[in-house]
């Protein structure tokens, strides 16, 4: 078994509340900076930037899992993980649901997908900040369907988690993982949340400027990098295990 160290929540440019500074290259270097082996590209409802960052990351020895932090219906986010096999059929799921209202740029930021030099190719003219019209147990199913990696994000934040918006997690939802953010104690959240004890749990660090990335991070104790790979070990099983520092 090795260890790796991984963080599967980083923005890039294209989500509207990212730095416009989280160009692939930018975000390449600080992620090889900071001594990560895997990263998960997660913007805002949308997959686009993903596929150019995975890559130019072979140059870094980086290995990327492509997805997206989708909002539910209900406003919940929730992390999904894809293999890259199935990224397009990820996206065309989100361009089908996606409340499409449009974008504006002045308040709520500019979207722009760019290429490896980043130069933008075109800017996304719909608010990425928007939900599915989806619940969050479609959105489950449907990454399942697609053997993807369903992840509720930051789940003890006060807005836009499971927690805040339903209220509780509910038992018949399946999930790979559950995010913690980066400065709740772990034994803080069990004592609120006993039941919660044995799921397993990740850091991220939900990074959308360079500085972020890597600031916080999850140890996948596994053979080696593949997304099948990180999928057992997120799920803990034969001796593999995700390691919250």
């Amino acid at each position: 078994m090795n260890l790796y160290r991984a963080d599967l929540h980083i923005h890039t440019a294209l989500s509207p509340c990212g730095s416009l500074d989280m160009s692939p290259r930018n975000l390449l270097e600080a992620a090889a900076e900071k001594g990560l082996d895997i990263i998960g590209i997660t913007d805002h409802n949308s997959t686009l930037q993903a596929p150019v960052i995975r890559e130019m990351a072979k140059a870094y020895g980086i290995f990327v899992i492509n997805g997206a932090e989708i909002t539910s219906v209900e406003e919940v986010h929730c992390l999904c993980l894809v293999s890259h096999e199935n990224i397009k059929a990820l996206q065309n799921y989100i361009d089908k649901y996606i409340m499409k209202t449009p974008n504006n740029p002045e308040k709520l930021g500019h979207q722009p997908l760019v290429d490896q030099d980043a130069q933008i190719l075109r800017l996304v003219p719909h608010s990425l900040h928007g939900a599915l019209n989806q619940s969050i147990s479609q959105i489950q199913a449907t990454v399942a369907q697609m053997k993807g990696i369903f992840i509720p994000a930051h789940i003890d934040r006060p807005m836009f988690s499971i927690m805040s918006q339903l209220g509780f997690i509910p038992q018949d939802l399946p999930f790979d993982a559950l995010e913690m953010c980066r400065h709740t104690p772990a034994q803080s959240l069990w004592k609120k949340q006993p039941h919660l004890k044995n799921k397993s749990f990740i850091r991220s660090s939900d990074a959308h400027q360079p500085q972020d990335v890597g600031a916080a991070y999850t140890l996948l104790k596994m053979h080696h990098r593949s997304f099948e790979e990180v999928k057992k070990c997120l799920n803990c099983l034969n001796d593999r295990k995700p390691i919250i520092t």
